[in-house]
């Protein structure tokens, strides 16, 4: 299984983005992807998960804030970040858990596949 991020950019606080992850390799659905974001010089953060049936969680960072999706016919992950704030730079990095798992896990250890990430500044 192979991710891919994109849309990443530099924006002004307020503006919204919206992140894609596409996935190839194996063409199957995977049962829980998941959005990380790394800011420099800090441990990577949970944002957001989405599982097949498109039920999601949140991480406290975008609550309110983003939404998370998918498009499984086009076996690919959106995150849509609105009201986006500076504190919200950062490396966004797709993830996919292994595919017999099935329930969401918030933590970077849950996910064997990962994106190579995609970078957003926020400036104030």
């Amino acid at each position: 299984v192979q991710l891919q991020a994109s849309g990443g950019g530099l924006v002004q606080a307020g503006d919204s983005l919206r992140l894609s992850c596409a996935t190839s390799g194996r063409a199957v659905n995977i049962p829980v992807m998941a959005w990380f974001r790394q800011a420099a010089g800090k441990e990577r953060e949970f944002v957001a998960a989405i599982s097949h049936t498109s039920s999601t969680v949140y991480g406290n960072s975008g609550q309110g804030r983003y939404i998370i999706s998918r498009d499984n016919a086009k076996n690919t992950m959106y995150l849509q970040m609105n009201s986006l704030k500076p504190e919200d730079t950062a490396v966004y990095y797709c993830a996919a858990r292994d595919l017999s798992l099935t329930v969401i896990h918030r933590t970077s250890r849950g996910y064997r596949y990962w994106g190579q990430g995609t970078q957003v500044t926020v400036s104030s």
